[in-house]
């Protein structure tokens, strides 16, 4: 049979596995975003002590649970904290309420790891966050190509609950 033909294992066929990949630029993160980086690393490193034996690193698993560690000793290790903003203007660490095609919607800019637009968490390199940053209640603000689209009705500082989560409303 011709080498050409011959495969040495299974192995090679599949698709390779890449590192996580970190969001380019610095890595601010709120105080709140530091402990939840603190907590995924924890997770991290007790599903890796609790994956087997060491020296058993070639299953499939044991590689994505490095893979995830290496991801946030990463973020944790660049993690700049910024300190709490003063509310007068839109800033990182700020919940804004705002005005866009007519709907009134509240945001607050946090750091990437911590985004979840669904519940109104959007990081500092979103669009809509680099819109609005620097502007103060009553202002305008281009977006998406429209000049004026985003009427910013309130800024304030960031408040956390007692159950972790930013207070919205």
């Amino acid at each position: 049979m011709s080498v050409a033909f011959r495969r040495e294992g299974d192995e090679e066929h599949l698709e390779p596995k890449f590192e996580i990949p970190i969001p380019p630029g610095p890595n601010l993160v709120t105080p709140r975003g530091a402990a939840l980086i603190a907590g995924q690393l924890a997770q991290a490193e007790a599903a890796l002590a609790s994956a087997g034996p060491a020296g058993v690193d070639d299953t499939a698993e044991v590689k994505k649970l490095r893979r995830t560690l290496r991801y946030w000793s990463t973020r944790q290790a660049t993690a700049e904290v910024q300190p709490a903003p003063d509310g007068a203007a839109a800033a990182f660490g700020c919940t804004v309420r705002l005005q866009l095609n007519g709907k009134t919607r509240e945001v607050t800019i946090v750091g990437d790891d911590e985004a979840d637009p669904a519940a109104g968490l959007i990081a500092f390199s979103a669009p809509l966050a680099r819109a609005v940053m620097g502007a103060e209640a009553g202002d305008l603000a281009d977006f998406n190509g429209k000049a004026d689209a985003i009427e910013v009705l309130d800024v304030r500082p960031a408040q956390v609950g007692p159950d972790g989560h930013y207070v919205m409303g």
